[in-house]
C-alpha cells in the first residue's frame, strides 16, 4: 500500500499524533505516494458520470489535497476551477503541482485555503465535488458542511460525490474499517488535539436526508466500472446533488 519513498512508519505516527491541519502539512509533501490520495480509476469515473450533465462554467473542489481533483474538475469545467482545503502544506503541493491554466487554453485554477465548515464563496460555482474528505467531519458537522456547499453553488449548481457501498458484515473489510475506527476512538480519547478520521460515519440514507435538508434535490449515478454486489447493487456511485 506505500511505496519506499512514501512516509515512514515513524513519520505516519507523528501525523496521526498531530491535530488534522498540522498532521497533513506534515504528510503532504509525500502524500500523493500513500493509498489516502483519491484513485485516478475513481477520478476517472466521476469525470464520465458528470460529463453528460456539463461542461459546467466553473468548479469547485471541496478539501482538494494537493490537487488531483483540481485536475480531475478541469476536465468538465469552461472558465475556471478553484482548489479549497484548510492545510497550508497540502495548497503548498497543489499549487506545484497543477498548472495555473489547466489543460493549456482551459479553465484557470486558483487556491484558496479555507475550512469547509465556512466556506467563504456565496453562489460562485456551478459545479463542487469532494474526494474521500468526508471521514474528516463528525455526524454533527455535516449539516454545516452541506449548508457551506449548498451556499457555494449558484442556483441549479450540482454538489457531486463518489461513496462506495459498505463492506459486507463480517468481512475482511468490515472488521478492517471496524478496527482502524476503533483505534482512532481511543486514540482521541487518550490524546489531544483530537485527528478525526473515521470510515464508518457516512452511511448513504442519512447523507441523503441531510442533503435535502440543505436544500439539494439528490439523486445517485451507479458507477458501472466497479461492478456490483452479491445483490446486484452498485459497488459505487456518485451522489448528485443539485441545488434547487
Amino acid at each position: 500500500m506505500f511505496t519506499p519513498q512514501g512516509p515512514s512508519l515513524r513519520e505516519l505516527a507523528v501525523q496521526a499524533l498531530s491535530s488534522i491541519e498540522h498532521g497533513y502539512d506534515l504528510l503532504a509533501p509525500k502524500f500523493d505516494l500513500t493509498p489516502f490520495r483519491t484513485p485516478d480509476v475513481v477520478l476517472d469515473a466521476v469525470v464520465e458520470a458528470l460529463r453528460p450533465l456539463g461542461p459546467f462554467p466553473s468548479g469547485l473542489d471541496i478539501c482538494c489535497g494537493t490537487g488531483a481533483g483540481v485536475a480531475a474538475l478541469a476536465r468538465l469545467c469552461e472558465r475556471q476551477v478553484t482548489g479549497v482545503d484548510f492545510s497550508a502544506g497540502m495548497l503548498g503541493v497543489a499549487r506545484a503541482a497543477v498548472p495555473a491554466t489547466l489543460p493549456p487554453g482551459g479553465p484557470s485554477v486558483g487556491w484558496v485555503r479555507a475550512d469547509a465548515r465556512s466556506l467563504p464563496f456565496r453562489r460562485s460555482f456551478d459545479l463542487a465535488v469532494s474526494f474521500g474528505a468526508f471521514g474528516h467531519f463528525l455526524p454533527e458537522e455535516r449539516p454545516v458542511l452541506f449548508a457551506r456547499a449548498h451556499g457555494a453553488l449558484r442556483p441549479g449548481g450540482l454538489f457531486a460525490f463518489p461513496v462506495g457501498a459498505p463492506p459486507r458484515v463480517g468481512s475482511r473489510a468490515y472488521w478492517a474499517l471496524w478496527g482502524f475506527d476503533a483505534a482512532m476512538r481511543v486514540r482521541n480519547a487518550v490524546w489531544r488535539p483530537p485527528f478525526v478520521m473515521y470510515y464508518r460515519t457516512f452511511p448513504l440514507s442519512a447523507v441523503r436526508a441531510e442533503l435535502t435538508r440543505a436544500g439539494f434535490a439528490v439523486t445517485t449515478v451507479p458507477l458501472p466500472g466497479f461492478g456490483t454486489r452479491p445483490d446486484g447493487s452498485p459497488r459505487a456511485r456518485v451522489v448528485l446533488a443539485r441545488r434547487s
